[in-house]
């Protein structure tokens, strides 16, 4: 074998080099995978100004309805149960038919006779018409109107026994109960086998996703609560869950204990938010139209170059994504800085980490 030179095994090594970069530089680049950040957030609720107050409350179904069957009946079948997902149009239970059905039988034999007696007395009527035609003294004319006013009674009976007829028919189709929307069943009011009258309560349903928080406001301060006031919402079950709500319903009569209910819609609740959850709903109560401050903590500040102005990242949960949010500031309290513009109570506010977020970047919360 003849031997190789040093000269040769270099240019050799070169050749070899320079292939590997080629082919190296016709792969495209691997695309950089996409990491979601953990961050660590507070809610806004803790006042440099105003009366922060916290109420306990209750998740409930923003819209629910109590579906009943619309006729009497036996109950044969019950065909969802509580927590379940319905779609509408589907049947929830089943009442015996075989009463239903009779019914429609026995109007259906009455129709059957009034249509008898209608053509009998057209019948009737038209051979009185043919013979006062041929000999107007063979017949009188009281006859004729008596005919007549069989011939209109007998249509209007045979009109009324279609109705009953259609009544009856509409009830059998009622002995199945329809969802009228799409909703998740809360609550079962009834068995099978079970004797149910028309407008007894058998399920309660309401739309996934409508949330509201109710909660009861002491007469001392409903003063101080308006429609649209924000707060923000805990929830002692989901540990590290949190929301916004608005108010959005006040009563205008006190109930248990002279307390006043109120309600806030739930903002971005996610699929854990459910009706019977516990909540505590923070309020700042004051003058809507005053300014007030809120305590954040300094590491939730970020600082603006030349004319930008100084900034936090609030948490979108709609989207699960950072918004960047300009803010005015007026001072140090301890570890906090007095936030005067720029945030609301209930906002979610990242406190760790500010400087390596970008608007609109997805994040996700870490757990308190």
């Amino acid at each position: 074998m003849k031997n190789v030179g040093p000269a040769a095994t270099a240019k050799l090594a070169f050749a070899l080099g320079l292939a590997l970069m080629l082919q190296a530089c016709s792969e495209p680049p691997v695309p950089p995978t996409e990491v979601i950040r953990s961050v660590r957030t507070t809610v806004v609720s803790e006042p440099a100004s105003g009366k922060l107050r916290r109420y306990s409350g209750v998740v409930e179904a923003a819209s629910t309805s109590n579906l009943s069957f619309e006729v009497p009946g036996n109950v044969q079948e019950v065909l969802v149960e509580v927590g379940e997902s319905i779609r509408q149009g589907q049947v929830l239970a089943r009442l015996d038919p075989s009463d239903l059905s009779l019914n429609v039988e026995a109007v259906q034999a009455n129709v059957g006779q009034a249509e008898a007696l209608s053509s009998d007395a057209e019948r009737e009527y038209a051979r009185l018409q043919s013979f006062a035609a041929r000999d107007p003294g063979f017949v009188s004319q009281q006859a004729l109107d008596q005919a007549r006013v069989s011939v209109q009674a007998a249509a209007q009976g045979l009109s009324y026994a279609r109705s009953r007829l259609r009544l009856a028919e509409r009830d059998l189709q009622r002995a199945e109960l329809l969802a009228p929307f799409d909703g998740v069943i809360t609550d079962r009011s009834v068995d099978p086998f079970q004797e149910v009258s028309r407008g007894q309560k058998m399920f309660a349903v309401h739309i996934e996703g409508a949330m509201e928080a109710a909660v009861n406001i002491p007469e001392s301060e409903i003063k101080l609560v308006y429609l649209g006031l924000k707060g923000g919402l805990h929830f002692p079950a989901l540990p590290g869950e949190s929301s916004q709500g608005l108010v959005t319903e006040i009563s205008s009569a006190a109930g248990a204990a002279n307390a006043f209910p109120i309600r806030l819609t739930i903002k971005g609740s996610d699929a854990r938010i459910r009706p019977g959850l516990t909540t505590e709903v923070s309020l700042l109560l004051g003058d809507n139209e005053q300014s007030s401050a809120y305590l954040v903590p300094l590491s939730a500040l970020g600082f603006g170059a030349g004319s930008d102005g100084d900034f936090v990242y609030v948490y979108d949960p709609d989207v699960s994504a950072v918004r960047k949010t300009l803010v005015q500031h007026s001072g140090i309290r301890g570890d906090n800085i007095m936030i005067e513009q720029g945030l609301d109570a209930g906002d979610i506010v990242v406190t760790a980490g500010v400087s390596f977020l970008q608007d609109g970047q997805q994040v996700r919360l870490m757990e308190q």
